[in-house]
């Protein structure tokens, strides 16, 4: 009898130990797992792996912002397509200065569709985003990982949410590890992510209302975008074009938003929003306002950053004139077209394009992870960024019954 009791409570335990860590790997995963549209959407990667490899065929240079946008959109509100979202009064995420200079929408719009007319309704536009992302990486002789699916769409976005939460290149290196942390992100996949994450130059900008815009009246997307299109022409046409801005290249509007850029971005008091963003740079070019401080005004006596390598400084002073607003720059010289491990060994030899490059080698532990990178020859860089790119994807997600899918992914339902 006693027996037979305590295999009953064995029984139970079991049973209630097993609904425990069902109910904990739900939590853990948030509803998420690789192969989530095997049964329901059985094309759906094949279509998005395609529709890339078509891009990036065309374009090459498209890849980089395609990863960029997934790290955009985890890091404010989660990886919840909330980036990809377009309101009347221009107050979304994606007209927020750190987001100006994002391109590749058209190219989620087409994978969407796609995918669309295979399975209506099933496949989400942050997974688009997800996929997309791991496959532009493959598309640039990266790695692959198991993207978890399952994420569904956020049905909000807000301009000011973008600003306070993507990181800046000129964060140092505590700043940068606060804000990864607060994303459940550690020291490693800051390191880690800092090589990859598909870096473009783009806008932040920190008080762009008040300033006179003086090229768009009162609109804050006027002067900038104005002005950004006459420096380096970011956005592309397609998605100016969709995106309703109208506006060519003016001279007198490039002139205006450097000269305000400038006040506001090469401020050392100013911690807040910067003309780039913190993200890898492993792939992607750079352009000459984002390094000139660096270069010819670091603390406003006409230095250079001294932790920026003298003759590394140098040649960029030969390439880059104080005045120079259109001359690119690869991050990662001869290989910003391709995703490898090149970038920690620049970074260990002080030449990092970035403030927040260089910042890397004031902790111990992320110093650790460049050094041992740049001396294996990246041994397990491709491995640790499928796990990290992993754990950034589970940020903020929704599941089960929470947001929705977006028919297209510039509106909610």
């Amino acid at each position: 009898m006693a027996a037979l009791q305590m295999n009953i409570s064995c029984l139970i335990f079991l049973q209630v130990l097993l609904l425990l860590l069902s109910l904990f790997a739900q939590t853990n995963a948030q509803g998420l797992k690789v192969g989530f549209y095997d049964n329901t959407c059985p094309k759906a990667e094949g279509i998005v792996k395609k529709s890339v490899l078509d891009a990036i065929k065309k374009d090459r240079t498209i890849g980089a912002p395609l990863l960029r946008m997934f790290f955009h959109d985890c890091f404010v509100r989660g990886c919840e397509g909330s980036v990809l979202l377009e309101l009347k009064n221009k107050k979304d995420e994606k007209n927020a200065p750190p987001n100006l200079s994002l391109r590749g929408f058209e190219i989620i719009d087409n994978v969407k569709e796609a995918v669309e007319k295979e399975c209506p309704g099933v496949v989400s536009c942050s997974d688009v985003l997800a996929l997309v992302a791991r496959d532009a990486v493959v598309a640039l002789n990266g790695p692959s990982w198991g993207v978890e699916t399952g994420r569904r769409d956020g049905r909000v976005t807000n301009i000011n949410e973008a600003r306070a939460n993507l990181p800046s290149p000129f964060d140092n290196i505590t700043s940068l590890i606060t804000q990864f942390r607060s994303k459940g992100l550690d020291k490693k996949d800051l390191v880690v992510l800092s090589g990859p994450d598909s870096y473009v130059a783009r806008v932040w900008v920190t008080k762009l209302y008040a300033a006179e815009a003086t090229c768009g009246g009162n609109e804050e997307r006027g002067g900038a975008e104005a002005g950004l299109i006459g420096v380096n022409g970011l956005r592309s046409k397609a998605d100016r074009r969709r995106d309703g801005v109208k506006r060519k290249a003016q001279p007198h509007c490039t002139s205006w938003f450097l000269n305000w850029a400038s006040d506001q971005m090469w401020n050392p008091t100013d911690t807040g929003r910067h003309l780039g963003s913190r993200g890898g740079h492993t792939v992607g070019n750079g352009h000459c306002p984002l390094i000139t401080n660096r270069l010819y005004n670091f603390t406003g006596k006409g230095d250079s950053d001294p932790n920026l390598d003298t003759e590394y400084a140098a040649n960029l002073r030969g390439r880059c004139k104080p005045t120079d607003t259109t001359t690119a720059l690869e991050m990662d010289p001869g290989s910003f077209k391709t995703f490898d491990e090149s970038y920690f060994k620049l970074v260990s030899q002080r030449r990092g394009f970035f403030q927040s490059d260089a910042a890397l080698l004031d902790n111990q532990e992320t110093k650790s992870y460049v050094l041992k990178q740049t001396k294996s020859y990246g041994s397990t860089f491709f491995k640790d960024f499928g796990v990290s790119m992993v754990k950034m994807g589970r940020i903020g997600v929704l599941t089960g019954r929470a947001g929705e899918v977006r028919k297209k992914c510039r509106m909610v339902n």
